[in-house]
């Protein structure tokens, strides 16, 4: 998981450095922000000043997935105020993905903590480095951005292997960003969750419909 989140940091590096902004602003976002997609966002808005409302709205529009995150991520196992604190500011698509599986059942607090803290300094460590470079390295590195979607394609196909018996569920998902990516090209990804969201919401009433009738 490491490996993966590196590629993501270096190339995150290279945006800021080469956007003219300090090369410390990229460890410094992906420190404190630490919102993958949306710090790459935050750079350009960064860049040319954009206000903060457009700035709060994007953040909000882009990170809105993660209350849907939290409906199923395993806080109750983390134990400690502080540590609860950090488990929620650390809840990446990757710590959710890897958490919420079966093999993380009996996963203590410690490793669940852990696992999001090794994450989170990938992030750092690999935004830190491709800032340093930044002046060495081309602005254009191809295959720096396919990181991150490569890294995802491998954690649904994980999980769609760790629940075969629940197939309807990823092909809603994948029918949800195919017709948001051809509708809402602009905002696929808030598309694509509103989507899948009513088609999962479908499903629980038709099931509830239906056990009723039995």
């Amino acid at each position: 998981m490491g490996l993966g989140l590196m590629p993501m940091g270096l190339a995150f590096g290279l945006l800021v450095t080469h956007t003219g902004l300090p090369w410390w602003s990229a460890p410094m976002f992906s420190a404190v922000l630490y919102t993958g997609a949306f710090e790459f966002l935050l750079v350009p808005l960064v860049a040319t000043g954009a206000p903060l409302v457009t700035v709060g709205l994007t953040a909000l529009l882009v990170n809105g997935r993660h209350a849907f995150y939290a409906l199923s991520f395993p806080l109750h196992r983390v134990h400690g105020r502080l540590a609860k604190v950090y488990s929620t500011f650390a809840l990446s698509d990757e710590a959710y993905a890897m958490t919420t599986g079966s093999r993380a059942d009996s996963w203590t607090s410690a490793r669940i903590v852990s696992l999001q803290a090794f994450m989170h300094f990938y992030c750092v460590g690999g935004a830190a480095t491709g800032a340093l470079l930044g002046s060495l390295l081309p602005a254009g590195v191809t295959g720096l951005e396919f990181a991150m979607s490569a890294l995802l394609v491998v954690l649904a196909l994980d999980a769609v292997r760790d629940r075969r018996e629940d197939l309807p569920t990823p092909l809603s998902a994948l029918l949800a960003a195919l017709i948001a990516r051809l509708v809402f090209p602009d905002q696929m990804l808030l598309g694509a969750f509103v989507l899948f969201t009513a088609a999962l919401l479908a499903r629980h009433l038709a099931g509830r419909t239906r056990h009723r009738h039995v």
